[in-house]
């Protein structure tokens, strides 16, 4: 993707979430952290439905390593969130993801982010090449440049 001001349909893979109340801060927006959560619910809502990831009772894990967003503009409850999603790179046990978030019946564009996940054994909690099922379906999102 060579546009430096991608739309939503620019990603391979977008999730929609409903904002709460209580993500709202006292300013009347929606609290930074917040974002951090729209970021996981999307990686991982692929993970879990495209990837075929088990993260209740699978032996493999996903863990957050490194995580960044920059912050374009305002959002607030009750506009609809809408997250698109795609892979920037795909390593051996890890994976880094470019994330979107856009707001509202207009979908402007007011966050964008990466977010790193190391592959997991979840018993010996050491890192283990990405599984070939969630790698394949990794690999039906990647950046193409």
């Amino acid at each position: 993707m060579t546009d430096i001001t991608p739309t939503l349909a620019d990603y391979p893979y977008r999730v929609t979430i409903a904002t709460r109340w209580q993500d709202n801060d006292v300013y009347g927006h929606i609290n930074n952290v917040v974002y951090y959560g729209f970021f996981d619910t999307a990686v991982n809502r692929f993970l879990i439905d495209e990837g075929g990831l088990d993260i209740h009772n699978g032996q493999t894990v996903a863990y957050v390593v490194s995580s960044q967003c920059q912050y374009i503009a305002p959002a607030a409850y009750p506009e609809d969130i809408f997250v698109g999603l795609r892979v920037i790179k795909i390593g051996r046990s890890s994976v880094t993801y470019g994330l979107s978030v856009y707001a509202g019946d207009n979908k402007r564009r007011v966050a964008h982010g990466q977010f790193v996940h190391v592959f997991v054994d979840r018993k010996s909690d050491k890192a283990i090449p990405i599984p070939v099922s969630v790698k394949t379906a990794l690999e039906s999102i990647v950046e193409v440049m």
